[in-house]
């Protein structure tokens, strides 16, 4: 029916309806009223209406290609193929991040590193050669990591790290460059530049008055070790709270790793609470320490074959006991499971082990498994397709267990090595989340008296218990020991400076 149709309807079923009521008159001023209306202006409201309707639907068409993306992501798309591709292109975009404005200074030269060591203490280098670099206005180059160590990985920076990240989240700091400028990358070729190891434990004058000085003089400084290159205390708040920037937030993990690591916590939290177990009980640990507790004469052996196969590990003629007795020998497995045990640590909960291949395998582990029957490994609750992209790379094996081992619920050292001092600090961090920190000199003298019958179950659970009480992550000041940074608490595993209590506002650093 069209709409002339539809109005005389209309106005015949009005008539109608007056008349019922009786009322003529009516019906006489409603048919004057309409029949006053001319066609002509009938047409022009037909006119400008449809006139409307199609400049609303250009704008329409014209917000479409602009908008619709955003404005009707999920909606069907009834102008063109080409709008909805485009939602679903920006759909699939990474949200944009506001980066901080640049630092703009006087570039004093380049600075190029070297780390040495495994993955958690070349973290801490990097975050001390940021430091580093930043107070002594030099560009530096993304740091180099170690590919000739024990664990020969031959991982780069950009294989563990997110390298634009990493970049662009400290540009209100230092310049961070992938790679020199070509005019000075041929400088170092022909060998026109200095390197050298800095001293251990320095402060910041030491780079302010012997390291700047050479950089100015050469343009460029490699600085071929960077382990512990910083003093643990006795440094400006802004330097302690530049390092704790660099770890807590320049340094993220790459996209890849960083996904694995949620799908393996994810995996372990649909099960419920979960400890993350750092058994460090790997062959290298062992041959290069010297501990051999609970191995057999083969083995023995073996260890003492690859210590001295190593010349970089110095210390060869090694009395196993003696340091073990002294608290300098990782917990062994069976150790582990008795001490958990003493601790009330519930038998039915998972047990993540962070760590490489234990020696000795399943028979050295029995008496764990035995304890605590759910003990996991990343690779038992992931495909083995899952961890292709870091096998054989040690360091990227180590970043998912890192990952593992800051989100867990208990985090358990069995020896206080670069990881478990890192992991540490970075708990606190987040709340100072519940860490044993386990007395290991302590705990072997109480098993050794336990295993030969000189105290019972309750008694050593009972001194076990309320030795570690006040060991469990909880806010404490580091410790200081003038002259002897090796025996005081090291700054990444209490990083005070930059910690808050529980009862205070959470500080953005």
């Amino acid at each position: 029916m069209c709409k002339t149709d539809k109005f005389l309807y209309h106005r015949k079923l009005w008539e109608i309806k007056v008349r019922l009521l009786g009322d003529d008159s009516k019906v006489e001023n409603l048919r004057n009223s309409l029949v006053s209306r001319s066609p002509m202006s009938l047409w022009m409201i037909r006119a400008v209406s449809v006139l409307l309707l199609w400049s609303c639907f250009v704008h329409l068409m014209a917000l479409g290609d602009m908008w619709g993306p955003r404005l009707f992501n999920g909606w069907p798309s009834c102008f063109s193929q080409r709008g909805l591709s485009k939602a679903l292109e920006m759909k699939s975009l990474p949200a944009k991040i506001a980066l901080p404005p640049k630092r703009v200074y006087h570039n004093n030269g380049y600075l190029m590193v070297s780390c040495n060591g495994g993955l958690n203490q070349m973290r801490a280098a990097i975050c001390d050669m940021v430091t580093v670099a930043r107070y002594m206005n030099v560009t530096l180059i993304v740091p180099e990591l170690d590919k000739t160590s024990f664990w020969n990985d031959p991982s780069e920076f950009k294989d563990i790290f997110d390298v634009d990240h990493f970049i662009s989240s400290l540009r209100d700091e230092v310049r961070i460059l992938k790679e020199l400028p070509p005019r000075v990358k041929k400088r170092v070729e022909l060998g026109m530049h200095h390197e050298m190891p800095p001293i251990s434990w320095s402060n910041m004058s030491y780079y302010q008055n012997q390291i700047l000085p050479l950089v100015k003089k050469h343009k460029v400084l490699h600085l071929n070790k960077t382990d512990s290159r910083l003093a643990n205390n006795g440094l400006p708040l802004e330097v302690q709270k530049l390092r704790c920037r660099v770890n807590f937030n320049g340094l993220k993990f790459t996209p890849q790793i960083e996904e694995l690591g949620r799908r393996v916590v994810n995996i372990l939290r649909e099960k419920g609470p979960f400890l993350v177990l750092h058994l460090r009980y790997e062959m290298d640990m062992l041959a290069f320490s010297g501990c051999s507790h609970g191995c057999n004469p083969e083995e023995e052996e073996e260890l003492t074959r690859m210590r001295y196969a190593y010349p970089w590990w110095k210390e060869k003629v090694i009395d196993s006991e003696v340091k073990r007795k002294e608290g300098l020998c990782p917990l062994t497995p069976e150790e582990t499971a008795l001490t958990l045990t003493a601790l009330g640590i519930d038998r039915n909960v998972q047990i993540y082990i962070a760590a490489g291949e234990i020696y000795g395998g399943e028979r050295r582990m029995k008496a764990l498994t035995d304890a605590f029957p759910n003990v996991v490994r990343k690779e038992t609750i992931l495909e083995s397709s899952d961890l292709d992209f870091c096998r054989n790379h040690s360091s990227q094996m180590a970043a998912l267990d890192y990952l593992v081992a800051v989100e867990s619920d208990i985090f358990v050292p069995t020896y206080d090595g670069n990881m478990a001092r890192v992991v540490e600090g970075h708990r606190r961090f987040l709340g100072f989340k519940k860490t044993i920190q386990l007395n290991r000199k302590f705990l072997v003298k109480l098993i050794d008296e336990y295993t030969q019958g000189l105290l019972t179950w309750d008694v050593f659970s009972s001194m076990v218990k309320a030795f570690h009480s006040t060991r469990m992550g909880s806010p404490k000041r580091r410790l200081v020991i003038p002259n002897k940074p090796k025996e005081e608490d090291y700054f990444y595993s209490n990083p005070q400076e930059c910690l808050q209590l529980l009862d205070e506002p959470l500080r953005v650093i």
